[in-house]
Parts: structure tokens; sequence; C-alpha cells
């Protein structure tokens, strides 16, 4: 066989093997997606049978069940020391216990494809926030105009001007859980990353530290407003719901991630955020009969676009990283190397980010 037809063949091989590897990122980011854009959705059935802290307290440990026992699998160490479980358990708490509880006390009063747009403005917050501590960058005009359009088009989806808007209580409460998620990111940047911990293992380990918090709470979650107690209502879609939001949203999906973060690199996992809005949007149409009109499809286009201009530097600088590449498992070992600075924008239903802080700025 000539030089020259082999060459041919190997690089047919090739393209059929670089094209597979494009379809399987695809089917991994849209399965993503979807599971996490659908978390709000299993909330809201979840609080048919349970009270807020309960759902909060069911997820994060089927999660860290979950994450454990991927851990364990691959022989990998769990996070060791006083001073590392401190500063675990800290991020925990803003970015797994309070949150996943504000979520799902927010939507007893309000929709579940609202809280999935609110939910979007995390990287939002996260910016902003590490302008005002003087952590990032200074902002460049296309991130300030990003900044304005992305709160804009949340407003202008809550219609604070309107006696029958979203603004309120619950809408108030799901503003505070995305800014508690840009808190927990800078919080990490600053006291985590650097550890050298494994992103699967610190994870696990997170969740289990928040399901610790919300054990506390739960004999007292009575003065919050919620059923109260250990009560549950017997109900087979709230028990379904609530199990796919731990198994699927707060376990699998980590993992899904951390392989597209290591397969494709941050700018494709991070896509993921741009997925979720119409996602829970559409499921809340389709399966809770929640209203899609015009402002609310204006206002996720407005929200979407002032998160692309605001990653516009970012996401150019990761793009050209992507070009050098290493291989798999080469990115594998960085990532377990220097996992949580590399990591991409994890938002509701994923415990761990925070190079959104160095990448967004």
């Amino acid at each position: 066989m000539s030089g020259q037809t082999t060459g041919r063949m190997a690089g047919r091989m090739t393209g059929r093997r670089g094209g597979g590897k494009r379809w399987g990122s695809i089917s991994r980011l849209m399965l993503l997606g979807a599971i996490w854009g659908s978390s709000f959705l299993w909330i809201k059935i979840a609080l048919r049978g349970f009270s807020p802290i309960e759902v909060a307290l069911v997820r994060v440990t089927l999660g860290a069940l979950v994450l454990l026992a991927f851990t364990r699998a691959r022989s990998v160490p769990l996070p060791r020391g006083i001073g590392t479980w401190g500063h675990l358990t800290a991020a925990a708490f803003f970015q797994n216990a309070l949150p996943y509880a504000l979520f799902a006390f927010g939507e007893q009063h309000v929709d579940s494809s609202v809280a999935g747009v609110v939910n979007a403005t995390t990287p939002l917050w996260t910016m902003l926030l590490a302008v005002l501590v003087g952590t990032g960058a200074r902002l460049g005009a296309a991130q300030v105009l990003g900044l304005f359009l992305g709160f804009g088009g949340v407003l202008l989806i809550l219609a604070p001007w309107q006696s029958g808007g979203a603004f309120g209580t619950g809408a108030a409460l799901i503003v505070v859980a995305a800014f508690s998620y840009a808190v927990s990111y800078m919080y990490i940047d600053r006291f985590v990353a650097g550890r050298g911990l494994d992103p699967v293992a610190m994870c696990g380990a997170q969740l289990a530290a928040a399901a610790g918090m919300l054990a506390v709470v739960l004999p007292f979650s009575g003065v919050f407003g919620s059923s109260g107690g250990i009560a549950v209502t017997p109900r087979a879609d709230a028990f379904a719901a609530v199990a796919v939001l731990g198994v699927l949203g707060t376990g699998v999906a980590v993992w899904l991630n951390y392989r597209l973060l290591v397969d494709d690199g941050p700018a494709v996992a991070s896509t993921v955020t741009y997925l979720m809005p119409p996602v829970s949007v559409l499921l809340g149409a389709l399966a809770l009969d929640e209203p899609f009109g015009a402002r609310m499809a204006v206002g996720i286009a407005i929200v979407l676009g002032g998160i692309a201009l605001t990653r516009r530097r970012g996401e150019t600088a990761a793009a050209a990283g992507n070009e050098n590449a290493a291989s798999p498992a080469e990115a594998e070992g960085a990532a377990a190397a220097t996992p949580v600075s590399d990591a991409a924008d994890w938002s509701e239903g994923a415990p761990v980010v925070s190079g959104v802080v160095r990448r967004h700025a």
C-alpha cells in the first residue's frame, strides 16, 4: 500500500474520530444543559411533598453519595486537614446549603422558569463582585454594557412596576441565591484554589458538609415558614423529583461537567450557561403550564446577550488556550492537579467554580 493511500486512509479515520468526539461533546453538553436546566422543575415538583429544607437536604445528601462513590471508584483520596475542611465547609454554606435552600423557598412563590432565568445572572454577580472587592481587572465597555443588559433583562422579567409581576419575596430569595453562588466562587478562588484537590472528591466532600449543616437546621425549619420538622407528604411525584434532583442534578451532572472540562476545556463547558434558561422556561411551560409571553422571551434574550458580552474577553482567551490543548490523559492529570482554579461556570445544580473570577474579569 502506498504512503499516499495510507495517508488518505489515516486522514479519513482521524476525521471520523474527530467527528465522533465532537458529537460526543455536543451530546454531553446538551445532556448537562437539560439536567441542570430541569433542576428548577424538579424543585417545584419536590415541594409538593417536602419542605424547602428537606428538598435541599435530600438533594445534597444524594449528590454527595454519588460523587463519593465516583471518588472511591477512581481510588482518589478525600480532602484532608482541618484547614482544608474548614474552607470546604464555608464554601459549602455559600455554594450549596444556603442557595439550595433559598431556591426551594423562592420557588414556593415564583414559577420555576423565573427561577431558572434569575439563576443565569450568577456570572454577572460574580464579575460585579470581583470588581467591587478589587480582585478583577477593570471592565471594558462590552463588559459594562453586558452587566447593564443582564440585570435589565431580569428586571424586565420580574416586572416590579406591574401588580401581577413576578417581583416579590420569592424572586428576592432567588436573587440572593445567585449572589451567594458568586460569593462562593470568590471564596473558593481565594482559599481553596491551588490546594491540588481533585474536583470530584472536593465536590463530594463539600456536599457532605452541606448535608451536615442542613441536617442541623432541619428540626427548626418551621421557623422559616416551611411545613416544618421532618414531616413529609407521601407523593410519588415528589419523591421521584427529589431523587432526580439529587442523583442527576447534584451528582451525575458534576461528573459530566468534569469530563467536559477535561476533554474539551472551559470554553466549551461554560456554554451550558446559555442552555439552562431556555430549558427551564420550556419545561415550566410544558410540564407545569407556567405562562410564557413576549416579556419573558425578550427578557431571556437580553439576559443571555448580556452574559455573552461579559464573556467576550474571557472566552477568546479560553478558545486560544484550547488550540494548544493537551491530550485527554494530560488534561485529566492537569485537572486533578489544579482543578479549582480552572473550573468552568457551574451555578444551579453544580457545586464547584472559582476560575470564573479570573475569566470574567
